[in-house]
């Protein structure tokens, strides 16, 4: 049998085995939204090389300020976000247990992955040091991309604990429930932006770290509470792309939804309020498409790979920048790399990252299928390998927040 003809099998076979409650559309636009985050840093981030042949982080954001509108799309966290709380109301609603358990439960799945990936990467270091002589500044490099999704892991963990608040919220206000988040966003960035912007601390941006994800996730379930609909859903759109446009022309945000090295302003880490107002566009048009979406799902060339993305949701996220750097530190041995090692401030490079694409692609399946045990849960793992898995995490976390 051709292989078009098994592919075409399997995906026929899934979608068979899919039950018929199954809320494709949800899957389908955390499928979308969680594959723009390697396509984003893998078409947006570079490096440089120094002398010695050691790797460092850079972005073509740097040269280019034109491409930051790509950011726009490649950014889709608040979607990820949005269906984030929408399958947790709904999972919080179905709950047997007590919300301690259920809160438990949520944590640890989306914990062994990121233990998982910091320990592997803490045994990797000194092999790929002392063993293959790979530089201390390529080690650090790689260290702080490793550790860069895993924020939104541990923030999403944060808003996972508060679902029985956002639910008692959704009760009492609606739609409205996601509007103190935008507020609170608001009053810190006129704080940090304002007239008087140089007697605020540096530490008070932090502040819109909770609230500025917690938005998009807040929509999600009032969303799966019934108070979002299609109508409300346009408007949030609408709402949003108005403050979007008012925040890049007349308040003069970043463009780039993602942050340039060099630039003291970023919109993304914390969240600024242009980041909600994003947020509300691609939840809107989330929400209004569902069921066109939902239609399209039906056809099983399209369903099967959103299974497959959806069972390797955080073995996708947690080990998508090791594929790009099992590319990238072979390929400083020789140099540079058009595309891959050189630095990102031609149109060379623009050219030539593209077709680098697929072979990070292929290694992370080829990761993925090596760390898939790592999503599952460690019943044969006894308390002294846990440990050790946790003591090596740690180290890992401590080379990396140093670098």
């Amino acid at each position: 049998m051709r292989a078009p003809a098994k592919l075409a099998k399997l995906t026929a076979r899934i979608d068979e085995r899919t039950p018929a409650h199954r809320d494709r559309a949800v899957d389908g636009l955390r499928a979308l939204a969680l594959l723009t985050v390697p396509t984003g840093h893998w078409l947006l981030g570079g490096f440089t090389l120094d002398s010695g042949g050691g790797l460092h982080n850079a972005s073509p954001l740097s040269a280019f300020g034109s491409l930051a509108p790509a950011s726009w799309v490649l950014q889709m966290l608040g979607v990820f976000f949005l269906v984030g709380g929408y399958s947790s109301y709904l999972s919080f609603r179905r709950r047997t247990g007590s919300v301690r358990r259920w809160t438990a439960g949520r944590l640890v799945r989306l914990g062994r992955p990121v233990l998982g990936v910091t320990a592997v990467w803490a045994l990797l270091l000194p092999i790929l040091h002392y063993g293959l002589g790979v530089p201390t500044a390529t080690l650090r490099t790689a260290s702080t991309l490793v550790v860069q999704p895993l924020w939104f892991v541990g923030v999403y963990a944060v808003i996972t604990a508060l679902t029985p608040y956002c639910a008692w919220a959704s009760r009492r206000l609606g739609l409205w429930a996601a509007a103190p988040l935008l507020g609170c966003v608001a009053v810190v960035d006129l704080l940090r932006y304002g007239p008087h912007a140089d007697a605020v601390p540096p530490w008070l941006s932090l502040l819109n770290l909770l609230p500025g994800w917690m938005f998009a996730y807040q929509l999600g379930v009032s969303w799966a509470d019934r108070r979002l609909g299609r109508r409300e859903a346009w408007l949030l759109l609408a709402g949003g792309a108005a403050l979007f446009a008012a925040l890049l022309l007349a308040f003069h945000y970043p463009a780039s939804m993602v942050g340039v090295p060099g630039r003291s302003r970023t919109n993304s880490h914390p969240p600024s309020l242009l980041v909600l107002a994003l947020a509300a566009v691609q939840s809107g048009a989330a929400i209004a498409l569902r069921d066109r979406l939902a239609r399209l799902l039906r056809r099983p060339a399209l369903w099967g790979p959103v299974v497959a993305v959806n069972l390797s949701a955080m073995t996708i996220l947690c080990w998508h920048q090791t594929a790009m750097l099992a590319a990238a530190v072979p390929a400083s041995r020789f140099g540079e790399v058009p595309g891959l090692t050189t630095a990102p401030d031609t149109a060379g490079w623009i050219l030539a990252r593209p077709a680098w694409i697929p072979l990070f692609a292929g290694l992370l399946v080829v990761i993925a299928r090596l760390a898939r045990p790592l999503e599952t849960p460690w019943d044969r793992a006894g308390t002294v390998l846990r440990a050790a898995a946790g003591v090596l995490a740690a180290g890992f976390f401590y080379f990396a927040l140093a670098a």
